[in-house]
């Protein structure tokens, strides 16, 4: 699932290029900060070494090396977690 790093609106893009704007608040959508690779820990925030570094996170940029972070349904996961802790230790009474 495709988020926008700004408004966290679903993005229904299948490939994005550097040009792509958020249908909700207009921002650039190839950008560090929707990146899979975007990591503020490492150096120049990112985990791919060969890519170049990008001094504007929120802006779009050339990097070819982008890929949209798909980010998992957090209730989906919190319904699946339950279900494994009940299977482990059984029903709540």
């Amino acid at each position: 699932m495709k988020k926008c790093y700004k408004c966290g609106m679903l993005i229904e893009i299948e490939r994005v290029s550097r040009r792509d704007e958020c249908p909700n608040c207009g921002s650039d959508l190839h950008v560090c900060l929707n990146c899979r690779f975007y990591d503020e820990t490492k150096a120049n925030s990112c985990i791919e070494i060969k890519a170049e570094r990008q001094r504007e996170k929120d802006r779009a940029n050339f990097c070819e090396y982008f890929e949209f972070r798909e980010q998992k349904d957090e209730k989906k996961g919190k319904k699946e977690a339950e279900k494994l802790w009940e299977e482990l230790f059984g029903r709540k009474k």
